[in-house]
């Protein structure tokens, strides 16, 4: 069990929590939700003690086991995958460290003596079968075994984050706190993540933007806003509709007071100066001192939870075939990518390319984007050209692209310069009040508008590489990870303009309900993670939702 007992947080001036008092009980896993910057990643750190609160405490029983998964994916750089993943077991690791230290030395009796002390602690720690239940949750993970050996600098960032959310579990905390563990993974990595905790034992904490993981894993959200915490049984839908409830008999109840209110300072206006009425008067006073203390209480507070204003419009509708592309190929050295790939795609598309990580898919999407001529000069700074094949845009087609990688999408140019400003300078035509406008719906209101790119939160660059997209009024959008760094209300917002949306969309995401909702068409990528080197990967074209394709595969898919 976690207390906290009348914890306040803040930055500066801005309150994040304010004398809240709750408990994270055993066995049940929680969800943490709230808007970017409302303090979820703080309360994780406050959790683990790498965060101070400014009054009040944090508790729990002191042989506690707590597993907290790094945000440093560099830290184990040159320890062997395997042995990064053992690592999550300390006391385990420290043991077997030890051993295999004094087996290199002097035998003593003292050593001797040592080293029967350290294997009762391997075997207390089942450390006899530690490696193939490390190998077993990296296999889960999406790493094959010729891959345990190797060291920890030779993975992309992404699988990096499987080693280390690999490490965390295998370590069997008794409380586990996990912030956006399923940023990077690919779909089946989710998939699996969410099945291994749905039979975690211990208590859960975990941040999370995407919607289907909360509501796969979570017994209970604990949401922070109006700078409390409150706790609501449940998964994430549940706490959706039980919050919008709570609101509307908040906002009703409000509306009756507020009538209630009138009333009674009309009668004191009219009686209060009269002897008669003076009691009378002075009764309803402390009536509307009561009822302006409850509205006070129930909608005095503003949310800091805001969705975002997204609609994408353009003047002229592209082609009917927006783009062909026949016998791409593309390699990096040994690396094969694609070596005859054939892709068509139609006005009003909406396709997902979906495949594990590494496979290729940002690979594709910057290949079709680079065939375009009509791209701006940042855009064309990361786009690729394919090795053999053409892909050939349609009549009309205008193309905007969003980049996987934010602050690089920004560009060097964005430096020195303020969110309005960067937005400003792709259309110096348009009206400032058009570009105000623009970034207003996109949450920079005021000051926000002002503030240095290079100062942005990750979710802050998303919004404002949106606002790109929504001034450039393309026809075509090819979206690369839109999602990362969204909270799950600016997701929504994305989601809705994109339903709403009459031109074509190509995008890559990991957020499953994202996926789910907006795909008529997925196009998967897949290798096999055993094959031969220069194997390219199969692709699969199936023109339907998300989940008919996962029917097709025989995954069990549960909309939530």
């Amino acid at each position: 069990m976690i207390i906290l007992d009348k914890l306040t947080k803040r930055f500066g001036p801005k309150i994040l929590f304010e004398n809240v008092s709750m408990q994270f009980d055993p066995g049940k896993r929680y969800g943490i939700t709230g808007a970017n910057g409302a303090g979820k990643s703080t309360l994780i750190k406050m959790l683990a003690g790498a965060d101070d609160s400014d009054t009040g405490s944090i508790s729990m029983p002191g042989n506690t086991r707590l597993g907290v998964l790094s945000q440093n994916h560099f830290e184990y750089d040159e320890q062997r995958i395997l042995d990064a993943v053992l690592m999550g077991n300390k006391r385990l690791w420290e043991a077997m460290t030890e051993k295999d230290r004094l087996y290199e030395g002097e035998m003593t009796d003292e050593v001797g003596m040592r080293l029967g002390e350290l294997e009762g602690i391997v075997a207390d720690e089942n450390g006899y079968t530690a490696e193939s239940e490390a190998s077993e949750l990296l296999v889960g993970l999406g790493l094959p075994p010729n891959r345990h050996a190797d060291r920890m600098n030779s993975l992309p960032s992404g699988y990096k984050l499987r080693v280390l959310i690999a490490q965390v579990l295998f370590g069997k905390p008794d409380v586990l706190l996990l912030d956006e563990p399923t940023n990077h993974l690919d779909l089946e990595s989710i998939r699996w993540l969410e099945k291994f905790l749905i039979g975690y034992r211990g208590t859960l904490v975990v941040i999370s933007h995407d919607r289907h993981f909360l509501n796969s894993v979570a017994t209970h959200v604990a949401d922070i806003d109006y700078q409390t915490i409150t706790v609501y049984t449940g998964n994430y839908q549940e706490f959706v509709e039980t919050k919008y409830e709570n609101k509307q008999r908040a906002d009703a109840a409000n509306s009756s007071a507020k009538k209630k209110i009138g009333e009674l300072q009309e009668f004191v206006q009219r009686f209060g100066s009269h002897a008669s009425k003076s009691k009378q008067a002075q009764s309803r006073l402390k009536q509307i001192e009561k009822l302006e203390d409850a509205v006070q209480a129930t909608g005095g507070k503003r949310s800091s939870l805001v969705r975002p204003y997204v609609r994408f419009d353009f003047e002229k509708p592209s082609g009917r075939d927006v783009l062909r592309a026949e016998g791409l190929a593309k390699a990096f050295g040994d690396n094969v990518i694609f070596k005859n790939l054939n892709v068509n795609i139609n006005r009003g598309d909406r396709i997902a390319v979906t495949g594990a990580n590494g496979v290729g898919k940002s690979v594709l999407l910057k290949m079709l984007v680079g065939a375009n001529t009509n791209i701006d000069r940042e855009t064309r700074g990361y786009t690729l050209s394919p090795d053999a094949g053409e892909a050939r845009w349609g009549h009309d087609t205008s193309v905007g692209y969003f980049a996987q990688d934010h602050h690089e999408a920004l560009g060097e140019t964005a430096k020195g310069q303020t969110a309005y400003e960067w937005l400003y300078s792709f259309d110096t035509t348009k009206p400032q009040e058009t570009i105000r406008a623009i970034l207003g719906r996109l949450l920079f209101q005021g000051e926000a508008a002002l503030k240095p790119t290079e100062a942005l939160s990750g979710g802050e660059a998303a919004r404002l590489l949106l606002g790109k997209l929504v001034l450039g009024a393309h026809n075509v959008l090819i979206l690369d990870e839109p999602t990362n760094h969204l909270d799950i209300e600016s997701i929504e917002g994305l989601l809705d303009g994109l339903e709403a949306f009459k031109g074509t969309v190509v995008f890559v995401s990991h957020d499953r309900h994202f996926v789910a909702k907006l795909a008529t068409r997925v196009i998967e990528l897949r290798r096999d993670p055993e094959g031969k080197p220069g194997e390219e990967c199969e692709v699969t074209d199936f023109n339907g939702t998300y989940e008919e394709f996962l029917e097709r595969k025989g995954v069990d898919y549960t909309r939530r």
